[in-house]
């Protein structure tokens, strides 16, 4: 089974924006076929590595997803990542 050729596309491009690279908990689910539930708790274990939106909204990044897909592991040093307030 392959990734869509829009996720594809997203995680071969590497100037998009980081939004750009991420989607939503359930479109992660259902890219990789398993429930909301799972992909929190494969959040929580580091499998998948997310970005908060300036809203607050939760998002998977997609090179995290693709490595999840493949099996692989990402490195789970980074949970989250918000913008410094301005001054």
């Amino acid at each position: 089974m392959a990734l869509p050729d829009s996720v594809a596309d997203s995680v071969e491009s590497p100037v998009a924006p980081r939004i750009g690279r991420s989607v939503s908990l359930d479109h992660a689910a259902e890219l990789l076929g398993v429930s909301r539930r799972t992909i929190y708790n494969r959040i929580r274990e580091g499998r998948l590595v997310t970005v908060r939106t300036l809203g607050g909204s939760q998002r998977v990044l997609i090179d995290s997803v693709t490595s999840e897909f493949r099996g692989n592991r990402p490195p789970a040093t980074v949970t989250s990542i918000r913008p410094a307030p301005e001054s």
